[in-house]
């Protein structure tokens, strides 16, 4: 074998695993990592059916593959929409980013109860990386200090912000009443209002978070990775965020105590 031939195949491995490290990084925080336990679980079988001469499985095997992937693309499609979108956030390696505080997420708490026991709605916007600048767009940009006064004061029914969403970005609230997409899952809850598909839209077309406070029932919920969790302790809320910030959002003692409206 020549010189060529070995760096050929070299390059060849190199390619592959980097696509398969690239696929897996984007998806790893999503649902649709789950399709690739799949394909490897498919591959598997289909590898060991051949090792052992199982004709009968590699033929079903075979025939099975391609409607497998096209059912498993369909079904994650919001998910790889998400992971692979274009607007991207920090592009730098070098810049780090500053995250929203845990004193910070506490005074954005302490204005959500109120706004919960007062039995008026909102809508915050967590942004990870992922840019919103679209839908920054849509509302009016302020730039200001986080404050608890402020977010009650934007979600005040007198003002013209109240039914749109606010973005809070590296502490700093950018924006108030932006419009967010809406769901299109069919299972939602009947009893889920806009706000509710609002941010479970949000949570489908981004990486992003969403806190989401019902003016009907006066619960605090939260939207991530195309799920709603709903009615959530302020603790709760907490840990969640701050694990999330770190893109550890399948961290177990996180997830284990919220509670999965959506499945």
């Amino acid at each position: 074998m020549s010189l060529i031939n070995v760096l050929q195949i070299i390059a060849e491995i190199v390619l592959v695993a980097w696509l398969s490290y690239y696929f897996y990084t984007a998806v790893k925080n999503t649902r649709a990592v789950r399709m690739i336990r799949v394909f490897l679980y498919a591959f598997v079988i289909y590898s060991a059916a051949v090792f052992l001469k199982l004709d009968v499985i590699v033929t079903i095997t075979g025939f099975a593959i391609v409607p497998l992937m096209v059912m498993m693309l369909l079904v994650y499609q919001p998910e790889l929409r998400r992971a692979f979108a274009t607007e991207q956030k920090n592009t730098s390696f070098f810049k780090k980013k500053v995250q929203t505080s845990g004193d910070q997420i506490d005074s954005i708490l302490s204005a959500c109860k109120v706004l919960a026991s007062e039995r008026r709605g909102a809508l915050i916007v967590f942004p990870r990386q992922i840019s919103l600048k679209s839908i920054i767009d849509t509302g009016t940009k302020i730039n200001a200090d986080l404050s608890s006064s402020l977010i009650l004061t934007v979600f005040d029914h007198d003002t013209p912000l109240h039914d749109g969403a606010m973005i809070v970005s590296e502490g700093r609230i950018v924006a108030c009443g932006c419009y967010l997409p809406l769901s299109d899952q069919r299972d939602i809850k009947k009893t889920f209002g806009t706000r509710h598909r609002a941010a479970l839209g949000m949570a489908e077309e981004s990486d992003a978070i969403v806190l989401v406070v019902s003016e009907e029932k006066g619960t605090i919920s939260l939207a991530y990775n195309s799920d709603l969790y709903y009615d959530l302790e302020s603790e709760t809320i907490k840990r969640t965020l701050l694990s999330l910030f770190n893109y550890q959002s399948d961290a177990p003692e996180v997830i284990g105590e919220v509670n999965n409206e959506n499945e």
